[in-house]
């Protein structure tokens, strides 16, 4: 008797469950994919990013393979954070890898972008430039 109740209490939670009214969940609000600490702050969701003009840029890696990389110009980047005057720019990996580039360097380069990967993270191209300077998997730019 005892089972029979516990049945029917089991039952009944499944079909007043099953009857209820689903309720919408509000839209997902994307997270930033990059931030710029520093000297001046922002940050960019990949829809902002992707909202800017894109450039591309060739890479020739040491093997000599040259891969088209799609993204967006640091310089323009930086222009839109409204950095007009730093020393150094810092590109730092979500690994906490790192690579430095003087403003000087980085003005001369329309080509050196952020570019976007094919699983959704990002990585500095920048053609001409040793390879330690191409960071995978990018986070955070700093000027200072």
């Amino acid at each position: 008797k005892k089972i029979g109740i516990l049945i029917s209490v089991l039952l009944a939670g499944v079909l007043i469950s099953a009857c209820a009214s689903q309720t919408e969940e509000a839209p997902a609000v994307s997270e930033p994919v990059l931030t710029l600490s520093g000297a001046a702050t922002a940050s960019w969701t990949e829809e902002d990013l992707k909202a800017l003009p894109m450039t591309s840029a060739d890479y020739t890696d040491k093997e000599g393979v040259v891969t088209v990389y799609e993204g967006v110009a640091l310089n323009d980047l930086l222009a839109a954070a409204g950095v007009a005057d730093y020393t150094t720019l810092t590109m730092i990996a979500s690994d906490g890898y790192s690579a430095e580039v003087s403003m000087e360097e980085l003005s001369a380069c329309a080509t050196c972008i952020v570019a976007f990967e094919d699983d959704g993270t990002l990585r500095s191209v920048l053609p001409d430039f040793s390879s330690k300077q191409q960071v995978k998997d990018i986070v955070e730019l700093s000027v200072q």
